[in-house]
């Protein structure tokens, strides 16, 4: 899925908001963190994580966290990143885009 930019825009506008859901720290992307993520992702939809560790890496990281989690990447700013994952089940979802 690729977003617009009035998407993406929107989704940043929600995301200044948002507190950080995880803190990836010193164990770096481990299998435990990205089922956090999986779940966080699953349960909001639209999350931040902010890096305690690896912070020169963040963007490589946070591109690695979306491809391993089929999220979209909205955005990095300092040591935040916000990822993206419609919820597949039209009910459930909070984050309603224009298509």
């Amino acid at each position: 899925m690729s977003l617009s930019n009035p998407q993406l825009r929107k989704l940043k506008m929600l995301a200044q908001r948002l507190d950080p859901v995880l803190h990836l720290g010193k164990a770096g992307l481990t299998d435990a963190f990205m089922a956090g993520v999986e779940q966080a992702l699953n349960d909001h939809e639209l999350i931040k994580i902010k890096f305690a560790a690896f912070k020169e890496e963040r963007k490589s990281l946070a591109a690695e966290m979306a491809a391993r989690t089929h999220s979209e990447l909205v955005w990095i700013v300092g040591h935040v990143t916000v990822l993206y994952r419609e919820q597949a089940d039209p009910a459930r979802r909070r984050v309603l885009l224009d298509k």
